[in-house]
């Protein structure tokens, strides 16, 4: 298990993409599994970065990355501003690029690329995104 505090900005966005690298080939993930682990992980810290802390410059975001068996759990809690995933649309992926919406295509990528993303946000303890993905 790894656990670590960034800086809630963008540069530290390769800080958290090697930590779930990390532990995702100590527990025998293929690269390709990686790959869709770190994107997944970079779209949850992205839009917590953006929207939850925005405007805000001194905020931390809390991420762990863990095997539990063959199941990979990736969490991130934040204190920024609550968010609710299930008022996100699906993107209209067959539209023409110009004609689509901007943003809701974060969150249908990390459900893509989990097998389970849940949310919980709570005024006391902050919000908490849980992403798990199981091995092959």
């Amino acid at each position: 298990m790894a656990h670590s505090t960034f800086p809630a900005r963008f540069e530290f966005l390769d800080e958290i993409r090697d930590l779930v690298a990390e532990v995702a080939r100590e527990g025998g993930f293929s690269e390709k599994e990686i790959y869709s682990l770190q994107l997944a992980a970079d779209e949850a810290a992205s839009n917590i970065i953006e929207h939850a802390y925005a405007g805000i410059s001194n905020a931390s975001l809390d991420v762990t990355s863990e095997v539990d068996g063959d199941e990979i759990i990736i969490t991130m809690r934040d204190n920024g501003k609550p968010f609710d995933p299930s008022k996100v649309k699906h993107p209209n992926l067959k539209a023409d690029l110009s004609e689509r919406q901007i943003g809701g295509l974060g969150v249908y990528l990390m459900r893509k690329l989990m097998d389970s993303v849940q949310y919980e946000a709570n005024s006391r303890t902050g919000n908490l995104l849980t992403m798990t993905k199981r091995k092959g």
